[in-house]
């Protein structure tokens, strides 16, 4: 081999007797790290958040060396699939303006709630989740699960986040024109507690951004890389991505690159 690759037998030798350097003994201590965070982040990461969870863990290292050593890794981020909508308008509901207007900025939580509703496909069968989020930190603050896309998976997804979040006044609730928004049920119980309420307009997923970004990123980071043989199973492990991971650990661009629950803390909300 080495006469075919022109090189000198002590050559050779020497190069393979030779003790790793200080940089690449620093190299592979860090690319242990990457690794452990790419896991940690359930394999979602790019380059970019990798450095930053890396840096807020105390450990020194440059963007583009984590980026290089993730390249000659093979580590990469779960690819995105596009997002598919789920509820139907109600022909009979009466237009609700979109008073949200696609401001998702929110400078207090409790001001802005969006609310929608998306699938999960089990051995089982479908199973549906309605999710609560509050617009100021991108946290969901409530949330329900159930075989049936009906009223009830809808209010006890807004009674959860009433309960947690017990909001004062001058609450907007955002959602799209589904069926179960829009229904009479649902409506009560948004007047009962004061609640405002906003519309996205018939078929702009746009209007509704947020809480769209939201099953996206559950779909991509979870749902696509499992099967589900129950709707328990599914259940589970669910609630484990929103509460523990999601709300608490996951970062977020948007948010100077912490999660939910520490942006919240940060700026002092209990």
């Amino acid at each position: 081999m080495c006469e075919v690759l022109e090189v000198s037998r002590s050559g050779y030798y020497a190069w393979d007797g030779r003790k790793p350097s200080a940089r690449a003994k620093a190299n592979r201590e860090l690319l242990e790290h990457i690794e452990q965070v790419h896991e940690d982040s359930r394999e979602c990461y790019g380059a970019y958040k990798v450095w930053r969870e890396l840096v807020a863990q105390g450990i020194s290292c440059g963007r583009h060396r984590v980026a290089r050593l993730r390249r000659r890794a093979g580590i990469e981020a779960k690819r995105k699939r596009r997002f598919r909508v789920t509820t139907q308008a109600r022909a009979s509901a009466t237009p609700i303006p979109n008073v949200l207007d696609q401001c998702f900025s929110v400078e207090a939580p409790n001001r802005v709630w969006a609310s929608d509703i998306t699938f999960i496909a089990t051995a089982e069968g479908w199973l549906y989740l309605a999710v609560v989020v509050d617009l100021y930190a991108r946290r969901v603050v409530g949330w329900s699960m159930s075989n049936r896309i009906d009223q009830q998976l809808v209010l006890a997804a807004l009674h959860m986040a009433l309960a947690h979040r017990r909001p004062q006044s001058d609450l907007l609730h955002h959602s799209d024109q589904g069926r179960q928004y829009s229904a009479d049920a649902y409506q009560a119980a948004l007047a009962e507690q004061g609640i405002s309420v906003s519309m996205s307009r018939k078929g702009n997923c746009y209007d509704n951004a947020v809480v769209e970004s939201f099953f996206s990123t559950l779909k991509n980071e979870l749902v696509h890389h499992c099967i589900f043989k129950t709707r328990a199973e599914a259940r589970l492990a669910i609630f484990e991505f929103i509460e523990v991971f999601y709300n608490r650990h996951r970062r977020h661009a948007s948010l100077n690159f912490v999660s939910p629950v520490e942006y919240e803390c940060n700026a002092g909300v209990s």
